[in-house]
């Protein structure tokens, strides 16, 4: 007799398009979990869908719902409707916050009748999970500890170079002429692109060309291209400022590996854990970042790189010519980004541990 499978239902948004949390759930949907339960999925990428996806979760016959919930109101008002039926159902939930605004959204975006909906309805999941530590008390006052439990993100197996390529980088620092500094995210002033561009104005102004400056990423707003664009041609930074676009798979991988610094200077509202830190730690790049959501979870100040204040370019530049001329330092950070990536953010430490919570509401 062939074993029933448990069935799970995933609803939350997948790609495309492409971000953290979409590569997270196409990450977990197409895992080997896929094989041990019986998924299902209800994408909510599509706002037009809002009803269809609604009938598709009263249809639906899983015993246990997982749901990334939103940090927006109006993002919040569908998943309100949705837990409503899901509590109806009366079946096990689990809701992943893939962020760090959904606190703030509760205290400061919502008034007395969404917030008291909000307490109700959440309080009676199963689990809730964040992404790191610092993250947990973005349910203060809606859930008790008990029920919160932390799971970091990972990079995806196909970005991690292997041990040959790790230590051939490594023993080219002694040699390196070329310092590549990657900006790897969404070109929004918030995530800091402009602070970046601010840096390479410094360089380019004290005349050191051993700083390349490379952003990876798309452009949510016209006003935003045109900022990067028209700054680079005023300041004639075309030798030293590259734009890739948006970058997937092998090109990703390969941008990754011929880099040496990752800078992700973000006050984005909406931060969590950015997956971008960890692929770049993965590859062992020094990290210039801001103290800022759950980053500081991730980055200890000295040890993985340098937190520095949001906004802060002339900091961020002397830091980048400290360690370049460090290359002792460099080398110590490149071996403890990959060992830390290596115990922590590997995706099937990413698997196992949202397998154990399965697992856990599934007995």
């Amino acid at each position: 007799m062939i074993p029933i499978k448990p069935k799970i239902c995933i609803i939350g948004q997948f790609p495309p398009p492409i971000h953290g949390l979409s590569k997270a759930l196409d990450t977990l949907y197409n895992s080997r979990l896929s094989i041990k339960y019986k998924f299902s999925m209800i994408d909510l990428t599509k706002n037009w869908k809002f009803l269809f996806n609604l009938m598709n979760i009263v249809l639906n016959r899983s015993q246990l719902y997982y749901l990334t919930i939103s940090q927006t109101k109006f993002g919040n008002l569908r998943d309100l409707c949705i837990l409503f039926i899901l509590l109806l159902k009366r079946k096990k939930i689990i809701i992943h916050l893939h962020g760090g605004y959904y606190g703030r959204l509760y205290e400061s975006d919502m008034g007395i009748v969404m917030r008291f909906l909000n307490r109700i309805l959440l309080s009676n999941v199963n689990k809730a999970i964040v992404l790191s530590e610092s993250l947990k008390n973005s349910f203060e006052g809606i859930l008790p500890k008990h029920k919160i439990e932390i799971v970091s993100n990972c990079i995806d197996d196909e970005i991690f170079i292997s041990e040959y390529e790790f230590d051939e980088k490594l023993q080219s620092i002694d040699c390196l002429e070329t310092v590549n500094i990657l900006f790897l995210s969404n070109m929004i002033e918030s995530k800091g692109y402009r602070t970046v561009l601010e840096i390479s104005k410094i360089c380019k102004e004290n005349r050191l060309e051993e700083y390349r400056f490379i952003f990876a990423g798309g452009f949510f707003s016209k006003a935003d291209e045109e900022y990067f664009f028209d700054f680079t041609k005023k300041h004639q930074l075309s030798e030293t400022v590259e734009y890739k676009g948006i970058v997937t798979g092998l090109e990703k991988r390969e941008l990754l590996r011929g880099s040496h610094v990752f800078i992700l200077p973000t006050n984005y509202n909406k931060e969590g854990q950015p997956i971008s830190i960890i692929e770049a730690m993965a590859d062992g790049m020094c990290i210039i970042t801001t103290k800022h959501a759950g980053i500081p979870d991730l980055v200890t100040d000295r040890e993985n790189g340098f937190l520095v204040p949001y906004g802060d370019y002339k900091k961020m530049y002397d830091k980048i010519r400290e360690i370049s001329s460090d290359r002792g330092k460099l080398k110590e950070i490149y071996l403890n980004n990959r060992d830390k990536v290596k115990k922590y953010f590997l995706q099937e430490h990413y698997i196992k541990n949202l397998e154990k919570l399965f697992d856990d509401e599934l007995i």
